[in-house]
């Protein structure tokens, strides 16, 4: 038996692209997965889960179920259509009134500014590899902050890894470029900038509330204990979780980092640039982080590889159709007699503990830690209003547990916020990749509350672990 502590936030997750549907309602403009979506022809965004229109309902849901914090994104595109220039008033109306109706219900929310979704009018000039849409970013944060005092939470970026290497290694983002580390690099970098350049905003004017960025890390492991393999793993690492957090909490990229980067981009012809201007705003933001959101679903195992890039990405759920091969860095592997979900994940909590209990050391300037996403995507089967979802329940339990070894050992964390709230769109899975606590019959947008729902209310309410 594990207890949690007495103020903890058990919430539920989600994003404006992947729930509210309504991509062409309300004002809203343009972003370039809506074009990207129609191209490959397989499924659209639209109703997801209509939550644009179905917020009352989720958020009494989330009532009736314990579930006290909520993860949102404002679409920047539904505040400002082409990115920056004239506001959408409705779409400004429309949070007004979802945050209204949270507060009415004593919901904690915690609202993220960009989740994958830059307007297509920016996405369009380079996205953030054009570092006239950091300013951009920083006009529209300002905005959301005079506009909103209601938030009491801030997110500047939902997973920046992701959105680097999605875009321009793996290519299953738009704008689909594959295997250009120069870009990645890049985005990466200007992205942090433009997370910097918020975070001092905020703290400079005085807003109220409290502003942290959301970042996915997933723990690497050497496949064997071989000088290589060690190797391979340090460098995975260095790219997708150290750089990340030497960026947001030590103001500048150490000397560890710096060399990996310089090995990475030696092996695939990439180079990189910092200029001191932005290692400086780095600087001021790096205590100024009031918390992190840590989205973690899984760990990789990973062994020396001296080939070309190749990754196939699972995007239908066929287990053992992922592969991840990176020139210059290594090759994540399954390992032998770890669970993995049927899109190729593996079942891991010990990397949840090790990547706490890491932070806390290797980042004590970290203050406060929100694991922002967790949860299992599932292929739920729905017989007469009832899902029975015993593996997510088995995950979510063995995530938790993990987390509540990890504050016995010291690490503040306020909160969970599991992925997803409800059933939502999952950008390169479609509608087949289930994670919510509610499931949502797409065609007629009815919820039902899953096994896990149930268990969840109980798990919140007696913030006991059996």
């Amino acid at each position: 038996m594990k207890k949690l502590p007495e103020h903890f936030i058990f919430g539920g997750a989600s994003a404006a692209y992947q729930a509210e549907g309504a991509t062409k309602e309300g004002g809203k403009g343009p972003v370039a997965w809506d074009e990207f979506l129609e191209k490959q022809g397989r499924f659209l965004a639209d109703p997801a889960s209509d939550f644009y229109h179905k917020y009352p309902e989720d958020l009494e849901l989330c009532s009736m179920f314990g579930i006290n914090g909520i993860r949102i994104s404002i679409a920047w595109s539904r505040i400002f259509p082409q990115g920056r220039g004239e506001v959408n008033r409705k779409g400004v109306e429309y949070y007004h009134n979802l945050l209204k109706e949270a507060k009415k219900r004593n919901i904690k929310v915690f609202v993220t500014l960009h989740h994958f979704d830059t307007p297509k009018a920016l996405f369009d000039q380079g996205d953030f590899l054009n570092r006239d849409t950091i300013d951009a970013f920083v006009e529209y944060a300002q905005f959301c902050f005079e506009e909103f005092p209601e938030v009491e939470y801030w997110t500047t970026f939902n997973e920046i890894y992701p959105i680097a290497t999605n875009q321009y290694l793996l290519g299953i983002f738009p704008p689909g470029i594959k295997y250009d580390l120069t870009k990645v690099i890049a985005c990466l970098h200007n992205m942090m900038v433009a997370h910097a350049k918020v975070v001092n905003l905020f703290k400079e004017s005085g807003f109220h509330g409290e502003i942290g960025v959301v970042h996915s890390l997933e723990t690497k492991y050497p496949a064997s204990n071989s000088p290589e393999d060690m190797h391979a793993a340090f460098l995975d690492d260095a790219l997708s979780i150290r750089f990340l957090l030497d960026a947001t909490y030590k103001g500048r990229y150490s000397k560890e980092t710096l060399e990996a980067l310089d090995e990475i981009c030696q092996a695939n012809d990439a180079v990189y640039d910092f200029p001191e201007a932005d290692l400086i705003e780095l600087e001021k933001a790096k205590d100024r982080n009031d918390y992190l959101g840590i989205n973690h679903y899984q760990s990789h195992f990973v062994k020396a590889y001296n080939g070309e890039n190749a990754i196939h990405h699972n995007g239908t759920g066929d287990k053992g159709t992922g592969s991840y091969k990176v020139k210059g860095i290594g090759e994540r592997i399954y390992k032998e007699g770890l669970e993995r979900t049927d899109w190729d994940w593996i079942i891991y909590p010990e990397g949840l503990y090790d990547l706490l209990l890491r932070i806390k050391k290797d980042y004590p300037n970290y203050k406060a830690i929100y694991i922002t996403e967790n949860g299992m995507g599932y292929k739920d089967e729905f017989k007469d209003g009832i899902i029975m979802d015993k593996p997510r329940i088995d995950y979510i339990k063995k995530y938790m547990s993990a987390l509540a070894d990890a504050i016995e050992a010291g690490v503040n964390v306020k909160g969970y916020f599991l992925w997803s709230l409800m059933d939502v769109f999952s950008w390169s899975n479609g509608y087949n990749k289930r994670y919510g606590l509610f499931f949502v019959d797409f065609e007629t947008q009815k919820r039902y509350p899953k096994e896990s729902a149930y268990w969840y209310k109980q798990l919140a309410e007696t913030k006991t672990l059996l």
